[in-house]
């Protein structure tokens, strides 16, 4: 927590101690300016301020307090949220790290008719599967425990997968690769801000993947490359957010629940993942606007998403990535605070509470409750339209609303 501390040589030895302390990883973390105006009554001292207990704040811009963690401790730092950093020992702990958080969770093929080969040995499968399903190439056969045992049965661990894929949908093994290629490259793209770690400085892991889903560590980060500049075409964004399979789409945005991200087209999650490199994770942010026009990305809060049938906004955070400045809107002090409607609309098809959300809209829809698009949208707003209508919500069920006095 360094920007409590008033003297900036004082600053800079505290995170040099804490650094030579760190045997793995070190956390640092600062508040920003966003959070200034939340002071009473402050007053300047040196690069700061004094509070009305006396005691100091320094607030940085991300970018601002990014720069000073790499200038003082000579590291490249990760945002792992506004205003909180992580600093690596190991350069290939890093990058291991940063590729993760670009990597879909994808599910193995089912299994077709099983053969009589695969069933003897299933057991001893099923590890293999899991890495294939995970990495998106074979493995070599010191990446996995069992590697030893499938050569000796199968003569070589890519022998022992071609078995897997005779009793599963090998389509479904492509697109696993392929999917995990795209995951690769949107790492190597956005790794491109910080410097790219040379080969040697990736771990053994990631450095397989490179090999077996690109071929080599200078073809991947050409396409990662080529991949990064597209974003910089705004009728591009705009094409990807009108044909995303998952969003709600306005004229000026695509609205997608964070579950939903990984869904997205790929140039829509590096869109996104170019803000969250720059943020990190925004803690309680659950939508995610993309902005279809403007190289702008909003993280929205609904604290009650999943429980309100229309839940209102509790706080905006946007990032310009042109400028890299934050602009942060509090509403959940707001008498009358935006509301959400059509909930299922931001969530990917197989999410377990979208049918019950879309049940919800149908009924909506059906009393004509949407008729005037600009009167709902905020909870005043949508109380008067349901009282005319003799209806509220319970839960996530609309009945007769109880009539005063009856």
């Amino acid at each position: 927590m360094i920007n409590v501390i008033d003297d900036a040589d004082e600053r800079q030895r505290t995170a040099h101690e804490a650094w030579e302390l760190a045997q793995r990883l070190l956390v640092v973390s600062a508040r920003l300016v966003g959070e200034a105006n939340e002071l009473v009554a402050p007053r300047p001292y040196r690069d700061g301020y004094l509070t009305s207990r006396g005691t100091f704040q320094k607030f940085y811009e991300q970018q601002e307090l990014k720069h000073w963690i790499d200038q003082t401790l000579g590291v490249s730092a990760v945002p792992a949220a506004p205003g909180i950093f992580y600093v690596f020992r190991d350069e290939a702990e890093r990058s291991a790290f940063l590729a993760s958080r670009f990597r879909r969770r994808l599910v193995a093929p089912r299994l077709t008719p099983s053969a009589a080969l695969y069933e003897e040995h299933e057991l001893l499968l099923q590890p293999l599967m899991a890495f294939v399903t995970e990495r998106g190439r074979v493995p070599q056969v010191g990446e996995l425990a069992e590697g030893a045992r499938l050569v000796e049965l199968f003569g070589s661990v890519r022998r022992a997968f071609a078995v897997v894929e005779r009793v599963t949908d090998r389509g479904r093994w492509a697109a696993i690769a392929e999917e995990r290629r795209q995951d690769l490259l949107v790492y190597l793209a956005l790794a491109r801000f910080d410097g790219r770690p040379r080969f040697a400085e990736l771990g053994a892991v990631l450095q397989g993947d490179i090999k077996g889903l690109a071929g080599s560590y200078a073809r991947a980060c050409r396409s990662a490359d080529e991949l990064l500049l597209s974003i910089g075409r705004p009728e591009l964004i705009d094409a990807a957010c009108r044909e995303s399979p998952v969003g709600k789409l306005t004229p000026s945005a695509l609205y997608v629940h964070e579950s939903a991200l990984e869904a997205l087209p790929v140039p829509l999650r590096l869109f996104e993942g170019c803000a969250r490199g720059y943020l990190g994770r925004v803690e309680g942010a659950n939508i995610v606007k993309l902005h279809r026009t403007e190289p702008k990305v909003s993280y929205l809060s609904y604290p009650d998403f999943d429980a309100d049938p229309h839940p209102a906004l509790a706080e905006a955070l946007t990032v310009n990535l042109r400028t890299f400045s934050l602009r942060v809107r509090r509403y959940a002090q707001y008498r009358n605070p935006p509301i959400l409607h059509r909930k299922e609309a931001f969530l990917a098809a197989d999410h377990p509470l979208r049918a019950k959300f879309a049940r919800l809209t149908r009924l909506e829809e059906a009393k004509g409750l949407y008729a005037d698009s600009a009167r709902i949208g905020t909870r005043d707003g949508w109380a008067a339209v349901l009282d005319a209508a003799g209806v509220a919500c319970k839960g996530h069920r609309l009945v007769r609303a109880a009539r005063v006095g009856a």
